[in-house]
């Protein structure tokens, strides 16, 4: 249950705020005096915290100044009266998460209080790597989440992270969907120097264009119609902290300029304003996209390519790393048992063998569905193959004549799942045999469509026609060799 402190000595609004929150099903705490607050704070935990300015004793901004001193990442709420909005922008400047006027409208209490929830989540839910702890996980709790995987693929990840993770520079993290791509960021905050400080995660591509510019950098009271008080945007409240850009490849070309002036000048204007903000961010963005080829099609902006691209991470598909299955399922199966009340000890062979064949096209993110739904199905404690619900294989693709490069990257998707598995199976002269086969099947296919015309097939190749005839001949001979028949065999 997330735990709510409540700072003000208005008793008639911490009654109302109580029953407000407790209905909501948080657990709520209320201290009268910032002094009190602070003796508390020492000693309990807290998932938020709603600050009134107005108090006997320390006032709200010196009350939040001590918090923050005491390095304490809960999110502030700031309270204040209608007309003194000038010191709710004071303190957000001081590390304020965001503020409220008061008399409150319970749709927008209710909105910051949730956005100021899932921040503290991030900030607190430590992800951890395989075999590291992060300097702030000395007391972080046992829920924290953790990266699977000792594939080597995975294993260039964990450098990387430990490489640049305490270095004070952009990283742009590329991958499928669904591969964790937000993990890793979180797992390079979590390693970082500003680990004390504010993270906010951003989808750029769950938010509408017209608005994205407001949400990032602000607005000023009347900047628009519906405009009724200044907002402090997502870059304002991220100072001296991490900001992560999920999506980056999503962003229209005009915000993609005003980014690049934040990560080369560290400053912007709110919407609507005059006043130029300074701020010092450390910026993490991800993307599905490959990027080069936006810059390449005129989609992305070269110069905030490489602003972002200092350290670039990219995660592997899980069809490329399927011997990191096993420890996955383990990990989930651990994590939705302990989640649901519901211990599931294993898979049986033919459920695992199952899953080792499977594609995975949703990556990570598909095999934590798949294994959530099979530990509700299963009634035992072995999940069998029926409790898995994997996609039926895909129908063959299709392509226009023209379209080479669509047909060139099915072709690299393709083999992407079969090298591994030939890899991990294969003996000495791997290299020689595999190109041997791949050109036995495609003179093959190449006579047979054809129909056995030598020529139209050498053109069709792009070879001559005595080439086409000795690789045929040699195709023939390896052939009767192996089966004996060039030995005299019967």
């Amino acid at each position: 249950m997330e735990k709510i402190l409540l700072i003000d000595d208005d008793d008639g609004l911490i009654h109302f705020l109580s029953r407000f929150f407790k209905r909501k099903g948080y657990a709520v705490m209320a201290c009268t005096t910032g002094n009190m607050a602070l003796e508390r704070i020492v000693v309990e935990d807290f998932d938020l915290i709603l600050l009134d300015y107005k108090m006997p004793g320390l006032n709200g901004l010196d009350t939040l100044k001590q918090i923050k001193s005491r390095q304490v990442k809960t999110p502030v709420i700031f309270m204040t009266a209608y007309g003194s909005t000038d010191t709710a922008i004071e303190a957000m400047k001081r590390g304020a998460y965001d503020y409220l006027v008061k008399p409150f409208e319970r749709q927008e209490l209710s909105r910051i209080v949730s956005e100021a929830l899932l921040l503290n989540a991030q900030m607190k839910q430590v992800v951890r790597l395989p075999g590291a702890v992060p300097p702030s996980a000395a007391s972080a709790p046992a829920t924290g989440l953790q990266i699977i995987g000792q594939s080597k693929p995975m294993q260039e990840v964990y450098k990387l992270i430990g490489q640049v993770a305490e270095k004070d520079v952009s990283v742009l993290i590329g991958g499928e969907s669904g591969t964790g791509k937000e993990l890793v960021a979180r797992a390079i905050y979590h390693h970082s120097r500003r680990r004390d400080q504010t993270f906010i995660a951003i989808n750029c591509a769950a938010i509408p264009e017209n608005l994205i510019e407001s949400e990032l950098f602000g607005y000023e009271r009347g900047a628009f119609t519906g405009a009724e008080r200044t907002y402090i945007g997502k870059m304002e409240r991220c100072d001296r902290g991490t900001c992560f850009l999920d999506e980056i490849g999503d962003m229209s070309m005009a915000m993609q300029a005003k980014l690049l002036r934040v990560l080369q000048e560290g400053e912007f204007e709110r919407l609507g304003g005059r006043e130029t903000i300074r701020v010092d961010v450390r910026m993490i963005a991800a993307t599905n996209k490959d990027l080069a080829k936006e810059v390449h099609n005129g989609r992305f902006r070269e110069d905030l390519y490489w602003r972002l691209k200092i350290i670039s991470v990219h995660l592997p598909p899980l069809r490329r790393r399927t011997e990191d299955i096993p420890d996955l399922v383990k990990y989930f199966l651990a994590r939705f048992g302990a989640e649901y009340a519901k211990p599931v000890r294993t898979l049986s062979e033919s459920a695992m063998a199952q899953l080792l064949a499977y594609t995975w096209p949703g990556n990570v993110r598909e095999l934590e569905n798949c294994m959530r739904r099979a530990l509700l199905l299963c009634s035992g404690d072995i999940i069998a193959e029926e409790h898995l619900e994997l996609q039926a294989p895909q129908q063959v693709q299709t392509f226009s004549p023209h379209n080479h490069e669509q047909l060139l990257e099915s072709l690299k998707s393709k083999l992407e799942l079969l090298i591994p598995e030939i890899l991990r199976f294969s003996q000495s002269g791997i290299h020689a045999n595999i190109i041997e086969m791949v050109e036995e099947i495609l003179i093959s296919k190449a006579l047979a469509a054809c129909d056995n015309n030598q020529v139209q097939a050498a053109r069709l190749l792009g070879i001559s026609r005595n080439t086409l005839r000795h690789r045929i001949k040699r195709h023939h001979e390896k052939h009767l060799m192996d089966t004996g028949e060039g030995k005299g065999g019967v």
